[in-house]
């Protein structure tokens, strides 16, 4: 198991470490500004520019002076897609921060406790077993595919006596069953195999209000859910022995850790299929230069995630014009060789 620094805040119940520096937080508070805006214009971007190019004027009459226009339709296809892809990215980049603080591993990620594999098995059975075909209708069964699963691993990873490397070693062989089970059912169904290909690709351009609406309160509750445990889970990353010490419920933070998780992963997932590294690479870029306090890199992967979820897919209509190229394969282009840079400069520790 890899570990990173030790936070600078212990316990919601322990005495306040000494505060960062006036110089610190001022940066670290600009810097999150600075994302915001970046954040913005990665929307614009998201908004003006795909795969049917579109005038500046053409954008402006879609958002404003909607009239049932081709190029109105096209505008208010992408404002759906942005939307969907601002939430997911959040949603991705904080159940990816919490799985990291949980499992003490800076390179976790929903992968690895079988919330993505739990998802797809759940899609792969809709269409196989039960006929559906809509993304309105996979949206309910990957959202309880990935409850399912996490609530497995949390059983097969001891429950009440669940450790870091007990739910990341239940999570790895729940999610080699469950793929093994999925490819298995595509290779007897060429209908399920044809649908499937396109959703595990993981995509956005498949987002409609409906999409939204379905995943939005489930998204609202995770989020605030996972920024809550932010000052608990940096006792976690401490080690069991130092925040039982400082008076942390070990317990109550590892079950909500993993109901929040279980909730964003499941929601995004759900939405836009299985995408690939936003959840493991951003919280690990963010913690470089925020250090290891949660309070901080909760927002700014929460912020960032959506920018790399977004400029990703803005890159991928734009490659291969007139078609694209899906998200999910975009971002584990960029993804790989970006992460293998990271592992091999950022020094780690063996447990």
């Amino acid at each position: 198991m890899l570990v990173d620094s030790l936070p600078e805040q212990n316990a919601e119940s322990a005495a306040p470490a000494p505060p960062a520096s006036p110089r610190r937080r001022v940066i670290r508070s600009v810097g999150l500004l600075v994302a915001v805006a970046v954040l913005l214009l990665v929307a614009v971007a998201s908004i003006a520019v795909g795969a049917k190019e579109l005038s500046v004027a053409q954008v402006w009459h879609g958002l404003f002076a909607d009239s049932g226009t081709y190029a109105d339709v096209v505008v208010d296809e992408r404002i759906s897609r942005t939307v969907l892809g601002l939430l997911a990215g959040a949603a991705l980049g904080l159940s990816g921060s919490v799985l990291q603080a949980l499992t003490r591993n800076p390179l976790a990620d929903p992968g690895l406790l079988g919330l993505n594999a739990g998802a797809s098995a759940a899609v792969v059975t809709a269409i196989t077993f039960f006929g559906v075909t809509s993304l309105n209708g996979y949206v309910w069964f990957a959202f309880s595919g990935a409850a399912a699963v996490g609530a497995l691993v949390w059983f097969l990873g001891g429950s009440r006596g669940a450790t870091p490397v007990r739910l990341a070693l239940a999570g790895t062989a729940v999610s080699a069953a469950l793929y093994g089970y999925l490819q298995a059912v595509m290779i007897m169904d060429d209908a399920a195999l044809g649908r499937m290909r396109f959703w595990t690709v993981g995509s956005l351009s498949s987002a409609t209000d409906e999409t939204i609406r379905q995943v939005v309160p489930f998204l609202v509750v995770g989020s605030l859910l996972a920024l809550a445990l932010a000052r608990p889970l940096n006792a976690v990353a401490m080690g069991d022995d130092t925040a039982r010490a400082l008076g942390a419920n070990l317990n109550r933070t590892r079950a909500l850790s993993m109901l929040a998780a279980t909730v964003l992963c499941g929601a995004a997932t759900a939405a836009c299929g299985p995408i690939v590294f936003v959840g493991l690479m951003v919280p690990h870029v963010v913690r470089s230069f925020t250090g290891p306090d949660q309070r901080w890199i909760m927002p700014y992967a929460a912020i960032l995630s959506p920018v790399l979820l977004l400029g990703a897919d803005v890159l991928g209509r734009v490659v291969a014009r007139p078609a694209e190229v899906q998200v999910g394969i975009v971002t584990a282009v960029i993804g790989g060789p970006v992460f293998i840079f990271l592992v091999r400069r950022r020094r780690t520790a063996q447990l």
